[in-house]
């Protein structure tokens, strides 16, 4: 099983556009939420996205085929990153892919000690998986609607 992380460049918007809204497609459904849903961003904010000195997307690749992306915000002076948002397309999920590059991730960014993530609450699986990757809750937990909750996550390295 080959994964791989490739770092996007601006002519990469559309594909990394069209990825993310089909990914999101079933939470935005779900939730209804157009305010923050990635599902519902337009392509001219991902293109700003790209153009930020720190940010880094990164185009998930499995077996040579692009599956998915992630973005890498270095927050400055911090020492800390957080990623928002990764996303896999439906049809490759449940194959490990996620963990794999949470690992190349963090190799990729050894000199960080702090990770920040959020997700829906309600999404069970979203929160086991950042769980069993050392992702612990903050305690903080926003709610964006009587059906939905933002939880917030943090892993730390000595």
């Amino acid at each position: 099983m080959k994964i791989e992380l490739k770092k996007a460049t601006i002519e990469d918007a559309i594909l990394i556009y069209e990825m993310q809204i089909k990914a999101f497609a079933k939470l935005l459904g779900k939730y209804q939420d157009y305010e923050i849903s990635p599902g519902a961003e337009k392509l001219e904010r991902i293109i700003e996205k790209l153009n930020q000195s720190f940010t880094n997307y990164y185009l998930i690749k499995f077996e040579e085929q692009n599956v998915g992306a992630v973005r890498i915000i270095t927050m400055e002076n911090e020492n800390k990153c957080r990623i928002s948002p990764i996303f896999i397309l439906d049809e490759y999920q449940n194959k490990g892919i996620a963990q794999k590059v949470f690992e190349l991730i963090e190799n990729k960014y050894k000199n960080i000690n702090n990770w920040i993530l959020d997700t829906i609450l309600e999404e069970i699986g979203n929160c086991y998986l950042y769980e069993k990757l050392g992702y612990i809750k903050t305690g903080k937990i926003e709610e964006i609607n009587e059906n939905m909750h933002i939880v917030y996550y943090e892993k730390k390295y000595k």
